[in-house]
């Protein structure tokens, strides 16, 4: 185990570079691809930091412990820090909570739908280091094939919009901006049965924690 002052870099600290791509996405001439840092949780940084064993040099190191966490696109995308009141999740309870160390992933953001990215520790391919995301629509794991440092990238750019495509519906930014972070649609008919869409499904604001209990047990069933 690695001491906090051995996993704090304060000379080549990832920080910047995330406020460098939130600075461009909140930059851009479209005005719906917000960014935001969340300021870190005093009371819970170092030991999220230390249970991670990551240094502040890799950007997972600085959201952890600069950040509270990131709320994307009107908190359409929450990327996991140390938690804030208005993301009141941090990446290393969240994690243990679900038990995700035996799984062999861990999980670093969710979004609005009910889908979840991990990185991959070995459990999900042969890939380890690759985030995925799990989606409602196929309850499967799938590979972005990218990094972590470049999903932040990629988050903050208008790929993110392409990679939701048609998943959002008239009036999207209002709704979400009404649900909390600890929050996500459930949908049903389910977005991965035959007759279910983000347009024509029945919505309801449960917990996330509930979700991914929820997506699962559906799992287990639909995927095997």
């Amino acid at each position: 185990m690695r001491t906090l002052d051995e996993l704090i870099d304060t000379e080549d600290a990832a920080l910047p570079l995330l406020q460098e791509w939130a600075a461009a996405a909140n930059a851009d001439s479209s005005p719906n691809h917000p960014f935001e840092i969340l300021a870190p949780a005093e009371a819970d940084r170092a030991r999220v930091l230390l249970a991670l064993q990551v240094t502040t040099r890799s950007t997972m190191g600085a959201v952890a412990y600069d950040t509270g966490g990131l709320l994307i696109d009107h908190g359409w995308l929450r990327v996991l820090g140390s938690g804030h009141a208005r993301l009141p999740r941090n990446i290393a309870d969240w994690n243990a909570q679900q038990s995700t160390s035996a799984a062999g992933f861990l999980l670093v953001a969710d979004d609005v739908l009910g889908g979840f990215f991990a990185l991959n520790g070995g459990g999900l391919g042969n890939d380890a280091g690759a985030v995925y995301y799990w989606a409602p629509e196929t309850l499967a794991w799938e590979s972005l094939d990218i990094g972590y440092s470049d999903f932040l990238e990629w988050a903050s750019t208008d790929r993110l919009q392409v990679f939701y495509g048609s998943a959002r519906w008239s009036g999207w930014e209002a709704d979400v901006q009404a649900l909390r972070a600890d929050q996500c649609f459930n949908f049903y008919p389910f977005l991965w049965a035959k007759e279910g869409s983000v347009h024509i499904s029945s919505r309801k604001a449960v917990s996330v924690a509930e979700q991914y209990a929820v997506n699962a047990e559906l799992a287990a069933k639909v995927v095997g």
